[in-house]
């Protein structure tokens, strides 16, 4: 993970995103690693030491940010999944469930291009866009440097969306109220078994693309057998977010969640 290898240590960060109904582009762009030439077993103490720090300051951040968001009483999910498991069309369906009942506002992560950014602003969506190069995960500074760019005053519910990736976004805070982890029929029924620590942190597990499981040859009740196993903490919902199977469920347990971080 990130805290073993390293790619954490990422370079400058620009800061930038997409507003309401607007057409240009702004970004993050964090990349780079930092590498040491010192004796074998110098630098393997010297990292431990730098990560242990990274950690800490992230965590640090993490809480700061989950200050600053309950003061403005936003619902702040991290979204989390292997890259192609749906999240962007997740949360553009989410977005027009809820239009006229929540405010729902968007922090993009991927590694290149806007993509997922443009498609979102294009729908109405408030979003800003994190470009991180080679940094495989979001952090909490990340996020805080982007959220500037966003009116959270006019926001209900606010959605991070991460990097693509199962492993190392697992060790990194980011102030969020509830950690959510996709898995898509097309992955298969084991990815919980095969990544466990990002499966076990998770609050909510949404089962995606729930109409082409039939296609797939998905075995549902071995996938939420391995989901229980795993993390049987976590809230299940299974969902299309292209026929809608499924989303009231989940829109009505954001409304819920929402009020709750009101009170």
């Amino acid at each position: 993970m990130c805290k073993e290898c390293g790619c954490g240590l990422g370079g400058e960060v620009n800061i930038g995103g997409h507003a309401h109904g607007e057409k240009d582009h702004h970004h993050v762009q964090a990349g780079g690693h930092a590498y040491d030439h010192a004796h074998p077993h110098e630098r393997a103490h010297e990292t431990v030491a730098i990560q242990r720090s990274l950690l800490e300051k992230n965590d640090r951040l993490a809480e700061r940010n989950r200050g600053f968001f309950r003061a403005k009483k936003l619902l702040v999910l991290n979204m989390l999944s292997s890259p192609g498991s749906g999240k962007t069309t997740l949360i553009q369906q989410t977005a027009a469930g809820l239009r006229g009942k929540l405010r729902l506002g968007v922090i993009v992560g991927d590694l290149a291009t806007d993509n997922d950014a443009a498609r979102l602003c294009s729908a109405g969506v408030p979003v800003v866009q994190i470009t991180t190069g080679t940094v495989c995960h979001l952090e909490a500074e990340m996020v805080a440097r982007a959220a500037e760019k966003l009116d959270l005053d006019a926001l209900d519910v606010l959605v991070i969306e991460n990097v693509g990736n199962l492993v190392c976004p697992v060790d990194y805070d980011l102030g969020e109220d509830l950690r959510v982890v996709l898995l898509s029929v097309t992955e298969g029924e084991d990815k919980p078994l095969k990544y466990p620590p990002i499966f076990h942190s998770a609050n909510v597990a949404l089962v995606t693309k729930c109409d082409l499981a039939a296609a797939a040859g998905f075995d549902r009740e071995i996938a939420l057998t391995n989901m229980q196993r795993i993390g049987h903490h976590a809230r299940v919902f299974e969902l299309s977010a292209k026929t809608g199977e499924g989303m009231p469920a989940w829109l009505d347990f954001l409304a819920q969640q929402h009020a709750a971080v009101k009170r």
